[in-house]
């Protein structure tokens, strides 16, 4: 084998191997602008979303109207952890040393009840109207010419 075939097959590897990657490169690219995958990023943003307005409802709202019917502020619910803490704020206690704040579980478990509550009514919504939409009656598919032209010929006959 001469030194030409050796570049030429050299040459001819690297042109296989440029190809298979433009072609994996254009394969994820059309993976990528599928609509279910655009969908799902479009659905993961709305939702991140979604969780900040729950979480300022959750805390900004709901507890402090908890707080102010049982006289109970579960941002501070907390237990030290080190004989360090002696602060009664969560925030002070956390600077002094490790707290169990079982507090702010509290504030997330009510986040995700009301997030999980929200879902389910969206999606008993949406299945609703899917049920109505099957539900409706579909107007039946109108026959061809020649099954007319049969129907007549069959009438025609059963008069004669």
């Amino acid at each position: 084998m001469c030194i030409r075939d050796s570049c030429t097959a050299v040459h001819d590897v690297v042109r296989n191997v440029e190809q298979k990657g433009m072609g994996m490169l254009k394969e994820f690219r059309d993976f990528a602008m599928k609509g279910n995958v655009v969908d799902l990023a479009v659905g993961v943003i709305i939702g991140a979303a979604f969780g900040g307005i729950v979480t300022s409802l959750v805390n900004d709202i709901i507890m402090p109207i908890v707080g102010m019917l049982g006289g109970l502020d579960f941002s501070n619910y907390f237990v030290p952890l080190s004989k360090n803490v002696v602060a009664t704020n969560l925030a002070d206690a956390k600077k002094q040393g490790a707290v169990l704040a079982y507090g702010s579980f509290i504030t997330l478990i009510v986040n995700f009840v009301i997030v999980a509550f929200v879902l389910f009514i969206v999606i008993r919504t949406m299945n609703q109207l899917k049920r109505k939409e099957a539900a409706a009656p579909a107007e039946p598919p109108k026959p061809s010419a020649e099954v007319v032209l049969l129907t007549e010929i069959r009438d025609l006959l059963k008069k004669s």
